[in-house]
């Protein structure tokens, strides 16, 4: 039996005015998708207890079939594991978005997509400007980056009641009730203060000023933890797995479970990825793998930008080059199943993820269909198959009682 899962995250949303009362899933030309929902069934599941936030760090490790209730612990120290940073027993990590700052709003949480070779450059200077045996900056894809604290015979000040604010949850909003809050709090303060004064006039954002680019105005810190431990997915679920992913969130995911990282040239995490290349590395990855995973961040972006027609735009392209692909492959190797689902909501509206129900259309061996016949968000929220909590739903998938 093989497996794919496709995840186009963040797709799930709001009826939009814009699109006639549709969501952007309805709007969307997705025949592949809708192919899939019509061969087999359209359910909706919950992956975010509302006690935890609703980041793809929490909703991704449930959809990956692990309950975030007891093994969630932050998402920087899944990043580390991505990037190959050891973390100690008790040391904690903490993401660095270089983000974009005036007069305390928070102007974009990207700094303009910066490049990874200029936020390279960045870090290092804030590394060799308040960095010491203790506090580390690793440089890591883009905006992307991370903070390393470590114990160093001691223990560092953060606990669960530490609390911190994704960069992406502030656009165009003031940002002046929202630095770290609780223990640690004014280490990571000072920290973010000081990379303002780094940064301030770096050449780097001399340039990116002369040409008419947002400056990286700051280092926000957030998504702290220590490092977690995950039961590998073949022991738990007796099927070994391969991702597909341009961010260091499923690809530290991947690792943490056991599963083979496939690095695809031209997957950037934003919509301009490579679409088609993901699609045919997919499929190549099915001879050696049981279960292949492609992650596509495309729809989140778009969504984090207020984009409609760019969101839209990643769903077809995500349904053209992968879904369709990938489930025709499928059906040429024999038994299969194939499931196509979000890991969280990510509204247009709000332009960050939220808490609530995601729609999944899942098809092959020994799932009779239902009445489906498209995948969106209505024909999700009027199917009786629902799983909350939504870790459930990879035991389901599987065939498998899971645990």
């Amino acid at each position: 039996m093989k497996y794919a899962i496709i995840i186009p995250d963040g797709c799930a949303d709001e009826p939009q005015e814009a699109l006639g009362g549709k969501t952007p899933l309805e709007a969307a030309r997705v025949p592949a998708m809708d192919a899939v929902a019509a061969a087999g069934v359209v359910g909706r599941a919950n992956h975010v207890p509302r006690s935890l936030p609703p980041g793809s760090d929490v909703a991704n490790l449930s959809l990956l079939g692990y309950d975030p209730v007891e093994n969630y612990t932050g998402r920087a120290p899944i990043e580390a594991v991505a990037q190959g940073i050891a973390l100690g027993p008790d040391d904690w990590a903490v993401r660095c978005n270089l983000v974009t700052v005036e007069d305390q709003v928070m102007r974009d949480f990207t700094a303009g997509h910066i490049s990874t070779a200029e936020a390279t450059q960045l870090i290092a200077a804030v590394q060799e400007a308040v960095g010491s045996d203790t506090i580390e900056f690793h440089p890591g894809v883009s905006y992307r980056n991370l903070l390393v604290c470590r114990a160093a015979g001691g223990l560092v000040p953060f606990t669960r009641e530490t609390r911190t604010t994704p960069p992406h949850d502030l656009t165009d909003k003031s940002v002046i009730d929202d630095y770290p809050r609780g223990p640690g709090s004014d280490l990571l303060t000072e920290l973010m203060r000081a990379s303002a004064g780094v940064l301030a006039d770096h050449p780097v954002n001399v340039a990116r000023r002369a040409q008419g680019k947002p400056p990286a105005t700051t280092a926000w810190l957030w998504g702290q933890g220590g490092m977690p431990k995950l039961a590998p997915f073949a022991q738990r679920y007796g099927v070994r797995g391969a991702m597909i992913t341009a961010v260091d969130l499923l690809r530290g995911l991947a690792e943490l479970i056991g599963w083979r990282r496939i690095e695809v040239p031209g997957a950037t995490g934003y919509t301009d990825t490579d679409y088609a290349a993901k699609g045919r590395y997919a499929i190549r990855a099915l001879d050696d793998a049981d279960l292949v995973c492609v992650h596509v961040e495309a729809t989140d972006e778009a969504s984090h930008e207020g984009d409609t027609a760019a969101k839209i735009k990643a769903l077809e392209e995500i349904d053209r080059h992968i879904v369709g692909p990938v489930h025709e492959a499928l059906r040429s190797r024999g038994e299969h199943r194939i499931l196509v689902t979000p890991d969280h909501p990510t509204p247009l509206r709000i332009k960050t993820h939220s808490h609530g129900t995601v729609p999944f259309a899942m098809a092959g061996a020994g799932i009779d269909p239902d009445a489906a016949t498209a995948y969106d968000d209505p024909t999700s929220l009027a199917s009786a198959l629902s799983f909350d909590p939504g870790w459930r739903l990879m035991s389901y998938f599987l065939g498998r009682a899971g645990s």
